[in-house]
């Protein structure tokens, strides 16, 4: 199962283009939960938060801080950190699931992660597009086992937050969304 990190500020449209998809996740079972980590939004950010369902974190820390105490209270063995815009695509289910039960298949020998930079559509949503390890691209989606070690090489209880996004192992997995 999967916990969906999205960090948010005044993005209510973004928010939902991002939302959107992950309605077939939460249906197949793949999603435990969303957690929607705001910057306490001006806009209606919480109120698409609350209408899909999404708990939500508020906190005038920094992304780093949000997204921290966001994936501490995560529940699920895997988690997906979103951007805000990022759509994936129809197929996202399938693959991460695969993707997921290889991760898991191969436990101990190579824990993995995907990173996946955004791209610009022409309806100004953001698409993601898998990205080579160590890449310079700006990541749009990281999804991560939280067994992945830490930047100490410790096994992962806790995510490390994403500074620019992970600086440990991890492998490229090809395109999630459209």
């Amino acid at each position: 199962m999967l916990s969906v990190v999205i960090a948010t500020h005044d993005c209510e449209r973004a928010l939902v283009l991002t939302l959107a998809p992950l309605v077939a996740g939460a249906a197949e079972g793949v999603i435990r939960e969303v957690i929607v980590a705001d910057a306490g939004s001006s806009d209606q950010t919480a109120a698409v938060a609350d209408m899909a369902g999404c708990r939500l974190l508020v906190s005038s820390g920094s992304i780093a801080v949000r997204l921290g105490a966001a994936i501490a209270s995560a529940q699920a063995p895997w988690l997906m950190i979103l951007r805000p815009g990022v759509v994936l695509d129809a197929t996202w289910t399938g693959e991460l699931s695969r993707f997921m039960a290889e991760s898991e298949a191969s436990a101990g020998r190579d824990v993995r992660a995907a990173v996946f930079r955004a791209a610009q559509r022409g309806n100004g949503a953001r698409r993601a597009a898998a990205t080579r390890p160590g890449s310079r691209d700006s990541p749009g989606a990281l999804l991560s086992n939280r067994r992945l070690p830490d930047r100490r090489g410790l096994p992962g209880k806790r995510f490390a937050a994403p500074a620019g996004w992970p600086s440990h192992r991890h492998t490229a997995m090809r395109s999630l969304v459209r």
